[in-house]
């Protein structure tokens, strides 16, 4: 029953994260034309969405080190505080969340690193215990 969480959270922010216009992105998540170096520091404030998903199913705020999921029509949030190791590192660790069903815990850490971006689209890599994932958003604030 260990496997179940760690298992539910990457399913959740593969869901959450996954996004981008497939007019810049490629199938294998890559960027067509990566800005290099990486804007990294796009991630740290702003509004992001996920690509062909209505605000109204998902979106996701980040402003004075707090990032806010909204989803179910913005009825529920996952909100963490974030911890950034460098322009491209950070953790995510929740600290307040609306929907008990959901299996995301308070206290659960997500080690993120920006790998690309392209004017305001993110590649961004999640590691949730020994589970990484990968996925593509775009900041629209």
């Amino acid at each position: 029953m260990n496997y179940l969480k760690p298992l539910s959270i990457l399913v959740l922010f593969l869901g959450i994260f996954q996004a981008g216009a497939q007019t810049a992105l490629n199938q294998d998540m890559s960027l067509k034309n990566p800005d290099n170096p990486a804007k990294c520091k796009n991630i740290r404030e702003g509004k992001f969405l996920r690509d062909n998903y209505p605000e109204g199913i998902w979106y996701m705020t980040i402003k004075d080190n707090v990032q806010t999921e909204y989803f179910n029509g913005g009825k529920d949030f996952i909100k963490s505080s974030i911890v950034f190791l460098d322009d491209c590192n950070y953790k995510t660790i929740v600290i307040e969340k609306t929907d008990k069903n959901d299996p995301t815990q308070i206290g659960d850490v997500v080690s993120n690193k920006v790998v690309q971006t392209e004017g305001d689209y993110l590649r961004i890599r999640s590691k949730v215990d020994n589970q990484e994932i990968e996925k593509k958003i775009i900041k629209v604030k």
